[in-house]
């Protein structure tokens, strides 16, 4: 079992831990606000399952009907999260909205805080152990998921902060108020993470500082063996994979052998840079050369 999987298994365990414990304090107390936080979790738990099922796809071989792999079935994963956060939002402030109008005090508001107090602290900690990890494995699933699992411990932390204030001074009508601040604040990570998703279902290139990366070592190592020329070169990422292509010219009178020697060296430079890189060169004689593109040293 890859780490990968074993992160989105941990995953969904957390989630049914946390969704119970929120379930519970939303029972003892009968708060909106705390009910806005478990079914934010609610979210939480659905998504993970998404992410552990997209991680198994993702990680399967190459085959004849997706040549490339089943690398973005994570990037689908996300954008399911995104979607479910929306939902999730919805719920929140059609259920808020009854309160608005006929607000109620708070049952067991100590110990209901308490319980959800301790959820919040398990969701912190494997957020923290979450995203670095996924970043790590290269699993946008796997991020995705930790930074929603964040922003719903800032939420958490928020809401038991206001049903703090509705007990302390009766104004009861805050409790639905913070339903609605934690249905606004899902909505925009929903956003977040369903933008980031689009980009990679859409080929968005690498980042910048990445990309400077790649050009350095093409431009390094295609002069070791007198390459001319690398221009059109083109990125992608697709889970974990970083897919880069583009053209090296290389002198007409350059054997075949000459020319794949080259195209080894640079190959095996930008996978010492880029892990799980897959790298296509297209080799082309010194007429085709654009004078434009990655400048070649010497």
């Amino acid at each position: 079992m890859t780490q990968t999987l074993k992160l989105a298994i941990g995953s969904l365990i957390v989630g049914i831990v946390v969704l119970a414990l929120k379930l519970v304090s939303w029972w003892m107390t009968g708060s909106i606000a705390l009910l806005s936080d478990a079914l934010e979790n609610t979210v939480n738990l659905v998504t993970a399952a998404a992410a552990l099922i997209a991680v198994r796809v993702a990680e399967r071989p190459a085959d004849a009907t997706h040549p490339y792999g089943h690398h973005k079935a994570e990037f689908m994963s996300a954008v399911l999260e995104g979607v479910m956060i929306v939902v999730a939002a919805l719920v929140i402030m059609h259920e808020a909205w009854g309160h608005f109008q006929a607000p109620r005090a708070i049952d067991a508001p100590l110990e209901g805080l308490l319980v959800n107090g301790v959820a919040t602290v398990l969701n912190g900690v494997w957020a923290w152990v979450l995203i670095p990890r996924g970043r790590a494995q290269r699993s946008p699933a796997l991020v995705a998921d930790g930074k929603h699992l964040m922003t719903d411990v800032v939420t958490s932390v928020g809401v038991m902060l206001g049903v703090v204030l509705a007990v302390v001074t009766g104004w009861w009508v805050l409790d639905p108020l913070m339903a609605v601040l934690v249905a606004v604040n899902i909505l925009w990570a929903g956003w977040q993470v369903t933008r980031e998703s689009l980009s990679g279902l859409l080929d968005e290139a690498v980042p910048e500082e990445a990309l400077k990366v790649i050009r350095d070592e093409i431009s390094a190592k295609a002069g070791d063996g007198g390459a001319v020329e690398a221009h059109d070169l083109r990125t992608r990422h697709a889970g974990k994979m970083t897919f880069i292509d583009f053209h090296l010219v290389v002198p007409g009178e350059m054997t075949v052998a000459e020319s794949h020697g080259i195209c080894d060296r640079i190959e095996a430079a930008l996978k010492k840079e880029v892990p799980d890189a897959s790298i296509t060169i297209h080799v082309e004689p010194e007429h085709k050369a654009k004078h434009t593109g990655i400048v070649v040293l010497d």
